[in-house]
């Protein structure tokens, strides 16, 4: 994976509108069978050449909650990072990830009540530029005042 930011914790307190941080990763073949494993989602659209070259993707695509994933990945180690507790997520997946793309997942600031900890965040993923997946995020953000 290749990101903008090392790993770590943003605190509340120092958690800003519009901040923003992003990771880079290639989905491989090895990933979709790992995710298919782990998830129990055997969808022949995700495996089967054959199979998915019949269907409307004309190929075989990634889970979409593998993309999603990523989103969590950008959450949990960048912004907030580490010590972060999900709330909630709403997802719309605009178009297929395949095999061998590099996906963009990014992560953006919209809104901060610092009383609860919590944050908003603008979440998406892009292929070549092209958003294949949009939504939001609510998550509790570590505080340092429970260091």
């Amino acid at each position: 994976m290749l990101d903008n930011l090392p790993r770590g914790t943003i605190c509340i307190e120092d958690i800003e509108m519009g901040m923003s941080r992003h990771l880079n990763k290639v989905v491989t073949d090895e990933d979709i069978e790992m995710f298919a494993q782990i998830s129990t989602d055997r969808n022949p659209v995700h495996l089967d050449d054959d199979y998915a070259r019949d269907t409307i993707f004309e190929g075989r695509i990634a889970h979409g909650m593998l993309t999603a994933g990523l989103i969590s990945a950008v959450i949990g180690e960048q912004l907030p990072g580490h010590g972060t507790v999900y709330l909630g997520q709403s997802l719309k997946f605009l178009a297929p990830v395949r095999p061998g793309d590099m996906v963009y997942a990014e992560v953006k600031v919209i809104d901060i009540d610092p009383a609860k900890r919590r944050v908003k965040m603008e979440c998406h993923c892009a292929v070549d530029g092209k958003k294949v997946l949009v939504g939001e995020a609510t998550v509790m953000a570590p505080s340092r005042k429970f260091d």
